[in-house]
């Protein structure tokens, strides 16, 4: 993702379309499509020919680009999902391990990179036919294995503001929930976590419409990225009218939601009542 975001921002900066684009290296429209979304593999050359074309002629910063040819052309940790990985899922994962910040707004789940296997099992199961335990078994790992990101030494910043009734809906019977929100106790812990809660009380509030994630990227030439998942897909906006909209919305939320340092007494109780 990394590589081909970046080819797409520096498009954009040079005012060229898709299909401007790929005539200096004899690719269709589709083709420089699939490289900016990191759906084809990438050639040295073709590489160097878009920026030239660009306007990218600075040595280092050719060079640093140019590295990034093997790794964009490297499988994936998640290649060997792909039995069971979405298209739309892969571009996402693709984002996620790119970005330095995550901020998202659940209203119904717990967000995916903090579920436990048995919580990220039961929210599978709802949207996948509960007899294939197969692949509802690689589905919850895959999501383990995603995990992992909040633990390496470069992992993004994830800040959260979940709705009450995530933490009030037993997914998964109230055990499971029970083991759900005790982890979510632990991940306050971690440096790069924050978490808020929007309790009923609040009333209304500025994102009442629905989940959203927004990604931010280590470079400046990446614009921000919003990620909205429904039943059969995701949906990303990048135009900077839409993302500026939702930035303002979650920023709102942060001030709206419970404060940080209300979080450890809210998921306190919220382990009470459910008999923890």
């Amino acid at each position: 993702m990394q590589l081909g975001a970046r080819l797409r921002a520096l498009r954009r900066a040079a005012g060229l379309t898709r299909e401007e684009a790929g005539h200096p290296i004899r690719a269709s429209e589709s083709k420089i499509s699939r490289m900016e979304l990191g759906r084809v593999g990438f050639k040295e050359r073709d590489v160097a020919d878009l920026l030239t074309l660009y306007g990218v002629h600075d040595p280092d910063e050719r060079r640093r680009l140019l590295a990034f040819v093997t790794e964009a052309n490297s499988p994936s940790w998640w290649h060997e999902y792909g039995d069971v990985l979405d298209t739309w899922l892969q571009t996402y994962l693709d984002f996620e391990q790119g970005a330095e910040l995550i901020r998202t707004y659940e209203i119904q789940f717990v967000p995916g990179l903090l579920q436990t296997e048995a919580y990220a099992r039961a929210v599978i199961s709802l949207g996948y036919d509960p007899s294939n335990r197969d692949e509802i078994e690689r589905r919850a790992r895959l999501r383990m294995e995603r995990k992992q990101l909040l633990l390496r030494p470069d992992a993004p910043k994830l800040w959260a503001v979940l709705d009450e009734a995530v933490l009030r809906r037993p997914i998964g019977g109230v055990e499971v929930m029970r083991g759900q929100v005790a982890a979510l106790l632990e991940l306050t812990d971690l440096p790069g976590v924050q978490l808020q809660v929007i309790p009923f009380a609040a009333g209304g509030h500025a994102a009442s419409g629905g989940a959203f994630s927004v990604l931010r990227f280590p470079y400046q030439e990446l614009s921000d990225v919003v990620y909205i998942e429904h039943m059969t897909g995701g949906l990303y906006l990048d135009r900077s009218e839409e993302v500026d909209r939702y930035t303002a919305a979650i920023g709102r939320l942060f001030i709206e939601a419970a404060p940080l340092s209300e979080t450890p007494a809210i998921l306190r109780g919220a382990l009470k009542d459910l008999g923890g």
